[in-house]
């Protein structure tokens, strides 16, 4: 499952969703990006994002299908969030299963990676000093 969505997620719930549909699981990765309150040191009053509607949602597809097909993993799942999202909220979920922990890491990396790389959704911070589009991805 890959989605793009306004609102918030349960981590535990999208979690427990993977690991219910594949009784093979012996490992749980994630990645949880949060929205903090210091950038470029700069203090965030809060985030908005964008995206390419369509294209995101496609390119997200894909980069699911990669990943399992790519590793040695069971099941992948990327939510990402778009809207205005405050300091200490959820921006992106991404949920590997696997039989091993091994693969389970490097799959979940891999993807986070990717998802920055090539996926058309663009942040622009708000801060103390004004509104700026984010372009690099640290």
């Amino acid at each position: 499952m890959a989605e793009v969505r306004f609102e918030d997620f349960d981590v535990g719930a999208e979690i427990r969703r993977l690991i219910d549909a594949d009784r093979h699981t012996g490992a749980v990765v994630t990645f949880l990006g949060t929205a903090r309150d210091l950038s470029r040191g700069k203090s965030v009053e809060k985030l908005e994002f964008e995206h390419y509607m369509g294209m995101a949602e496609s390119e997200l597809d894909q980069l699911e299908e990669e990943t399992v097909k790519t590793f040695d993993i069971l099941r992948c799942a990327i939510i990402h969030r778009i809207g205005e999202i405050g300091v200490g909220e959820n921006i992106v979920l991404i949920v590997v299963t696997a039989m091993h922990r091994k693969a389970a890491f490097a799959a979940c990396e891999w993807t986070i990676d990717q998802l920055k790389a090539r996926v058309p959704i663009w942040k622009k911070e708000f801060s103390t000093d004004g509104e700026e589009w984010v372009e690099e991805h640290p």
